[in-house]
Formats: structure tokens, sequence, C-alpha cells
């Protein structure tokens, strides 16, 4: 059996697998309105948050065959879990992943999300051989765009009312980056 390369620690950071005893950071962080404001549901209750753990804490696969990779990233000098990065698979057949971050509001703006995502990224093309790998956000939610846009991703498409979030219809951003791009940054 290969040894778990888990944890990933970066600069400032540590990736880890989700576990059980992340239920009050996670409902820290997804309890909050703010934090959901562009996601098509509602700030998460306790016991929506436990049972919604005991899926994403299984999303570990770094194989072909293996579908997400879903990861807590913590501050390397205290351990506190300060968000929820993902990268999965959307089509096996061309080889397509699609990257999913979010940081709690308290710590955006300090480069945590760009260092997470990366990894992410890292995983998805070097780990799993994604070709491309997509990400979208509500068109609203400018900070997402940005990060997407420093991760070197490119903006493939602005659809207007394109998702009804929480009874409006609101514009969705799509970004996008191709394996030969992220070797180019590399």
């Amino acid at each position: 059996m290969a040894p778990s390369p888990f944890p990933i620690v970066t600069e400032r950071l540590i990736l880890r697998p989700f576990v059980d005893g992340d239920l009050d950071a996670m409902l820290a962080i997804y309890g909050r309105e703010d934090v959901v404001r562009y996601l098509d549901w509602g700030p998460r209750s306790r016991d929506e948050i436990r049972e919604w753990l005991g899926r994403i804490k299984k999303m570990t696969a770094l194989t072909p065959r293996g579908e997400a990779l879903r990861l807590a990233a913590l501050l390397k000098e205290t351990d506190a879990l300060i968000g929820d990065f993902s990268v999965w698979r959307t089509s096996q057949e061309h080889l397509q992943g699609e990257l999913g971050f979010v940081l709690h509001p308290d710590h955006q703006g300090n480069g945590y999300g760009l260092e997470a995502a990366t990894v992410m990224l890292r995983m998805g093309f070097e780990h799993l051989g994604f070709h491309r790998i997509a990400a979208q956000c509500d068109a609203r939610n400018a900070p997402s765009a940005a990060l997407m846009e420093r991760l070197g991703m490119r903006r493939e498409a602005h659809l207007l009312q394109n998702m009804l979030i929480k009874g409006e219809w609101t514009d969705e951003l799509l970004y996008a980056m191709l394996v030969d791009e992220w070797r180019a940054r590399q």
C-alpha cells in the first residue's frame, strides 16, 4: 500500500482530509450567510454539516479512478481550519476536472486561497491527470473571480442570468486552465 500523501504542507498551510472533529470549524464557515451568499443553498445547520462531513471526509482519492479530492486548509501556525478546497472529475473520457474553494471571510485577502488552490490545481493536473480544469462563480463574487485570475485561469464565458440563486437570476463566470498552461506557469 502506498503511503498517504496527506498532510500536504505549504509555506503557511496544512491541507488534509476532513475529519469529524472539523464540525465546529465548518459550522463557523458554512453557517454564515455572507459565506453562502453566492451559493445555491443557505447557511447550514450543525446537523446538516455533520451529515455533509460524513460524505466529504471520504473524498481523498488521488488515483485515476478516484472521483474527488476535498481537503481542509488549516493555518500552520495555529492549526485553525480556515477553508475548504476541492478538485473533482467532471469527465473521465475527456480528462476534465473542476476546482472549488471556500475560505472563511476572516482569512480572505492574505493569499491563503491562492496557496491552497494552487495545490489543488497541481493535484488535478499532476496526480489525477486532468487535461483541463474549470471553475465557476456567481459574477457578483468578485473575490472568487479574482482568485481564479491570479491562479492563471482564463475567463471563458460570462453567462447572463444563468443561475437562479435564492430566487434571483444571476450571471455566472466560467474559468478554465489547460495542462499545457499549468506546465508553462511552473
